[in-house]
C-alpha cells in the first residue's frame, strides 16, 4: 500500500542537511537487526529436521521470473519519475532518484515512506522546488488511487477470504476496521489532491488552515498553510499537462505497483503449486498484507512485516520452517537488496549532488 502521509515541506539547505543524517549508512544497522531478529526468531520456533526439504525441488524458474518481476517494476519506476518530471532527469538521474528514494523508505518509518524525502532528492537533482513538490504530489496522487481503485477488485475477487483464518475472531475484526479505515482515508486523501490540483487549490489551503486553527492544532497552522501553499504551486505546474502526460504516468503506476504486488505470489510459486487462480487470490491477499505496515513506526516496517508475513501467507507453503525461509528471501529481494545498494551507491550521489547548489526555489 502506498504511504498515506502528508505533502512533505518545502526542502531547504536545513532540512537536506538533516535529511543527510536520516540517510546515512549507519542507519541500516537498526532494521536490518529488528528484521533479521523475527526472522531468527521464526526459524528457532519453528524448525524441525527435513521441514526444509521442499527446496531441493524448487522451481527455479520461478525464481526467475522473480528477479526479472523485480527488474521490471525497478526499470518502471525508472521510466514514470523521467516521465513525470517531463524529462528534465536524464536516464542516469532517474536512476539515482529511485536508488535514494527505495533506500529512503526502507530507513525512514514504513507510514511514511519515502515520500517526505523526494523533493529534497529532486531538488538535490537539479530541479526547482516548486516542481519538485509538483512532481512529489503527483507520484503520491498516483499511488493512492491505484490502491483505491484496486481494493473493490481484490474483494471481488477473494471476498471473505481476503483475511487469514484460523486467527481469532477479535483480531481478524480488527483487521477489517483498521483495512476498511485506511482505505477511507487513502481515498479521502485521494480526493483531496485531485480537488487540489484541479479544482480550486487555494479553498483546500483555507480547509487546512481552519482544521489547524481548531484548539490544540493551532502548533500545526503554519505548516498546514505551509502544505496548502505546495498544493497551489503544485496545481499551477499541472494545469498545462495533457493527456498524454497522465495516461502514460497511470499506467506506468499501475504496472510498477502491479509487480509489485506479485512477488509475493512468484516466491511462492517456486515451492509450492500455483494456478491463476491461486496467483490472483496471493495478489489479493498482499494488499490487505500490506495494511498491516501502516501500524509500523519501524524502519521500513522492520519486524512487523517480518511477523506479520506467516499470519497472511504461511498456509501455502506447507510448513512453518518454509514459512520462515520465505519470509527472509521476501524480505531480501524487496528490502535488504535496497538497503544494501543504497549503502552503496549514497556516498556517491551524496558527493555528486551536495557538492553543488540545490535547484532554485522557483520553477
Amino acid at each position: 500500500m502506498p504511504a498515506l502521509s502528508p505533502t512533505p515541506p518545502p526542502a531547504d539547505a536545513g532540512r537536506d542537511t538533516a535529511l543527510l543524517r536520516q540517510l546515512r549508512p549507519s542507519r541500516i544497522v537498526v532494521p536490518a537487526a529488528i528484521g533479521l531478529g523475527v526472522v531468527g526468531f521464526l526459524f528457532w520456533r519453528s524448525y524441525r529436521p527435513g521441514d526444509l526439504a521442499p527446496l531441493l525441488h524448487a522451481k527455479w524458474q520461478w525464481l526467475l521470473v522473480t528477479l526479472l518481476v523485480l527488474w521490471a517494476r525497478d526499470l518502471g519506476y525508472i521510466y514514470r519519475i523521467r516521465h513525470i518530471t517531463e524529462r528534465a532527469l536524464s536516464w542516469r538521474q532517474s536512476f539515482a532518484v529511485i536508488v535514494v528514494w527505495e533506500f529512503a523508505s526502507c530507513v525512514l518509518p514504513s507510514a511514511a515512506g519515502g515520500t517526505a524525502a523526494a523533493p529534497v532528492i529532486l531538488t538535490r537533482e537539479g530541479l526547482p522546488l516548486g516542481k519538485a513538490l509538483a512532481y512529489t504530489i503527483v507520484t503520491a496522487l498516483l499511488d493512492n488511487l491505484y490502491y483505491v481503485l484496486m481494493v473493490p477488485l481484490v474483494v471481488a475477487l477473494a471476498g471473505g477470504a481476503l483475511y487469514p483464518h484460523g486467527l481469532q475472531s477479535a483480531f481478524v475484526q480488527s483487521l477489517r476496521v483498521l483495512f476498511v479505515l485506511s482505505y477511507v482515508a487513502v481515498s479521502a486523501y485521494a480526493g483531496l489532491l485531485l480537488y487540489a490540483l484541479f479544482v480550486n487549490p487555494r479553498s483546500v489551503r483555507r480547509l487546512l488552515v481552519r482544521l489547524a486553527s481548531a484548539r490544540g492544532l493551532r502548533r500545526f497552522r503554519r505548516q498546514a498553510y505551509g502544505q496548502g501553499q505546495q498544493m497551489v504551486l503544485a496545481s499551477a505546474h499541472l494545469r498545462g499537462a495533457g493527456a498524454l502526460y497522465w495516461w502514460r504516468a497511470c499506467l506506468s503506476t499501475a504496472f510498477v505497483w502491479t509487480a509489485r504486488y506479485a512477488i509475493v505470489g512468484c516466491l511462492i510459486a517456486a515451492f509450492a503449486p500455483m494456478n491463476a487462480d491461486l496467483f490472483l487470490f496471493i495478489f489479493a491477499r498482499n494488499i490487505t498484507y500490506k495494511v498491516i505496515l501502516l501500524l509500523a513506526i519501524t524502519p521500513g516496517g522492520a519486524g512487523i512485516a517480518e511477523g506479520a508475513f506467516p499470519t497472511f501467507f504461511g498456509h501455502f507453503m506447507g510448513t512453518a520452517s518454509m514459512t520462515s525461509f520465505l519470509v527472509l528471501l521476501y524480505r531480501i529481494v524487496t528490502y535488504y537488496f535496497y538497503l544494501a545498494l543504497g549503502v552503496a551507491y549514497l556516498p556517491r550521489w551524496v558527493a555528486r549532488t551536495f557538492g553543488r547548489p540545490a535547484g532554485p526555489t522557483a520553477s
